[in-house]
C-alpha cells in the first residue's frame, strides 16, 4: 500500500494532561482537518504512570499519529525537539493538548506558506476559550516587527506553522532552565534577531485555552525567568533602551500589584474583544 504524502508535522508536548476529554479533543481537530497530508508526533514527557493509558489511547486515534516517550519530565522545549527530529513534513505545525484547531487551519496556514515565500511561518487570530466556553477573541499584529516583543509574543504559538528548514538552521527550541515556560517568547525573538519575517492571517483558526483568571495563578519563578528572556531578547534584537527598561521588568511588577490592576492593565494592552452576552459553547 502507498503511504500517504506528509506535508504538515503536528508537534505536542503532553506532560500529565488535565483532560482526557481536552485532550483528545485537540488531537481530533487535527484529524479532522480539511488539509489531510499530515503526521502527528506527541511527545510524552514523562507523564506519572495514570497518564499513560490515556495518551496511549489518545494516540491510537489516527494511523498517522506517532508516539514518543520520555523517560522522565524535561520540559515542553525538549519535548518538542524531540518530535522536530522524527519529523517528516516540510512544515511543522505546532498544537497544545488543550486546544482545538478549526477545520481548515492547516490549509489556511499551508496554502499562504506556499505562496508567499518571503514568510518563514505563519499564525492567526484566535478565540479564547475556558471550560465555559468561548469568553473572547485575541487579534494579533498582521506582520509583527520587532517593536512589537516589548508587551507581549506578537504570535500565539499553538496557532504557527513553520518552515521546517528554519527551525533546523536554528537547532530548534532552547532547552535552558532560564527559558522554561518562555520557549515560545525566546524562539520568535532569535527568529526575528536572524532576520526571518513571521505573520498572523487575520482569521481565527485556533480555539486557545486561557482562563480569564490565569494572570493570579503564575509563579514567581516563572516572571523571573521571563524577565531575563525579555533582557536577552531584547538586547539581541537593538530594543533595549533606557526607555524600553520597563518592559523588561514589567512581569515582575505584574506579580507585586494588585490582580484587579494587572486584569486592567492586560485588557488595555491585548487586542482582545471580550465576549457579551449568552457564551458561545466551544465545539470540535
Amino acid at each position: 500500500m502507498k503511504k500517504k504524502k506528509i506535508e504538515i508535522s503536528v508537534i505536542m508536548g503532553v506532560y500529565n494532561p488535565k483532560s482526557r476529554a481536552q485532550l483528545q479533543q485537540a488531537v481530533r481537530s487535527v484529524i479532522n482537518q480539511t488539509f489531510q497530508e499530515w503526521e502527528m508526533l506527541i511527545c510524552d514527557d514523562g507523564s506519572d504512570k495514570s497518564y499513560i493509558p490515556i495518551i496511549e489511547e489518545t494516540s491510537k486515534l489516527d494511523e498517522r499519529i506517532i508516539l514518543i516517550r520520555n523517560e522522565k519530565n524535561q520540559g515542553l522545549a525538549h519535548a518538542l525537539n524531540e518530535c522536530l527530529k522524527r519529523a517528516r513534513g516540510r512544515y511543522i505545525a505546532r498544537m497544545d493538548d488543550d486546544d482545538i484547531s478549526m477545520p481548515d487551519r492547516l490549509e489556511k496556514l499551508y496554502g499562504f506558506l506556499e505562496s508567499h515565500k518571503e514568510y518563514q511561518w505563519a499564525g492567526s487570530n484566535s478565540e479564547l476559550i475556558d471550560e465555559n466556553g468561548v469568553w473572547g477573541v485575541e487579534r494579533m499584529q498582521e506582520i509583527p516587527c520587532k517593536e512589537d516583543f516589548l508587551l507581549y509574543s506578537p504570535y500565539i504559538h499553538p496557532s504557527v506553522v513553520f518552515r521546517k528548514s528554519i527551525l533546523k538552521r536554528l537547532n530548534g527550541y532552547k532547552v535552558a532552565a532560564e527559558t522554561m515556560r518562555c520557549e515560545d517568547y525566546e524562539l520568535f525573538m532569535r527568529l526575528h534577531e536572524r532576520g526571518y519575517k513571521g505573520y498572523n492571517l487575520q482569521e481565527n483558526l485556533l480555539k486557545y485555552r486561557e482562563d480569564r483568571e490565569s494572570y493570579k495563578k503564575r509563579r514567581y519563578c516563572y516572571r523571573v525567568r521571563e524577565a531575563k528572556v525579555r533582557y536577552e531578547g531584547f538586547k539581541k534584537l537593538g530594543i533595549l533602551k533606557f526607555h524600553t527598561a520597563p518592559y523588561v521588568v514589567k512581569p515582575l511588577i505584574a506579580g507585586l500589584v494588585s490582580p484587579n490592576f494587572v486584569k486592567y492593565m492586560k485588557r488595555s494592552v491585548r487586542r482582545v474583544t471580550y465576549a457579551k452576552g449568552k457564551r458561545t459553547r466551544e465545539t470540535g
